[in-house]
């Protein structure tokens, strides 16, 4: 595959002797134009690349917190229209900072695999992570997708062994995301010494960047986990912010997108400094 926004973008922070910051927001939520005012305060807080969730009804690799931000966004109507409408406005805005569409098949499938596709690259999307089809239905999206220049980014878990790589990897691009805990969302604290070894186990297979998810919070932890990762993503920490933010009908308040971008400068903080004086 030709350059993209992606593989360009974590060009740029290696050539800065840093990991790149990975943050993941749901779609629509607390509301569609709140979602849209935190999505373009992320570049400017320090965010590297977004994730977008699809707000879906039954995520079930999700915690709680990602959960409940679903359930917000779906109630105030959010829908893979409005989520792909909101790219397109972003775009206008911001040429430069890749968006990942981060959710389940479901939704995709009632919208059309192809109708998806085609409409995704159109407004402006750059990859998608597609939690629940594994590489034995790469026909059913990862191909196309592939086709359209869209990258498709696979996960590699603490279970995914040396045999199983390679089938995980073989169509992957952009990134390989590697979640540090086995399990849901949100659920624990990655160990640093781990998920060195796990980052390196992965390279030997890849050239790909590896960025790291689940369980990152705080710049502690973002600079602990960036020493030896590509990437460092983080999700429910913002969510939960949001979350914090709200009215007691659950609406937004004047907090909620300061809230979100206070998080994700501290979080920028802490990846900036993960490799100072490091080895």
């Amino acid at each position: 595959m030709t350059e993209t926004r992606i593989s360009r973008r974590f060009a740029e922070c290696a050539a800065a002797g840093r990991p790149a910051l990975v943050t993941f927001v749901t779609a629509g939520d607390p509301d569609l134009e709140t979602s849209f005012e935190i999505l373009k305060a992320l570049p400017k807080a320090g965010a590297d690349v977004v994730e977008l969730g699809m707000p879906f009804s039954d995520p079930m690799a999700d915690g709680p917190a990602i959960q409940a931000a679903g359930q917000r966004a779906l109630h105030g109507g959010q829908t893979l229209a409005k989520t792909l409408d909101m790219v397109r406005r972003f775009r206008e805005i911001d040429a430069a900072t890749p968006i990942v569409l981060m959710g389940y098949y479901n939704p995709i499938y009632v919208f059309g695999s192809e109708r998806f596709v085609v409409a995704a690259k159109a407004a402006g999307v750059d990859g998608l992570i597609i939690v629940d089809l594994p590489p034995e239905a790469d026909d059913e999206l990862c191909l196309p997708a592939l086709a359209a220049g869209l990258n498709f980014i696979r996960l590699a878990t603490p279970t995914t062994d040396d045999a199983r790589l390679p089938a995980v990897l073989a169509n992957t691009s952009g990134f390989v995301y590697y979640v540090s805990i086995t399990g849901i969302t949100g659920s624990a604290t990655p160990n640093a010494t781990r998920v060195a070894e796990a980052v390196g186990r992965i390279k030997r297979h890849t050239a790909l960047p590896v960025a790291v998810g689940f369980g990152v919070r705080d710049a502690a932890t973002a600079a602990a986990i960036g020493r030896d990762a590509d990437g460092v993503v983080v999700g429910s920490a913002l969510v939960a912010a949001i979350a914090a933010s709200l009215d007691a009908d659950g609406r937004a308040t004047a907090k909620t997108v300061p809230a979100v971008a206070a998080l994700v400068g501290d979080l920028a903080s802490g990846v900036r400094t993960a490799r100072v004086g490091a080895r």
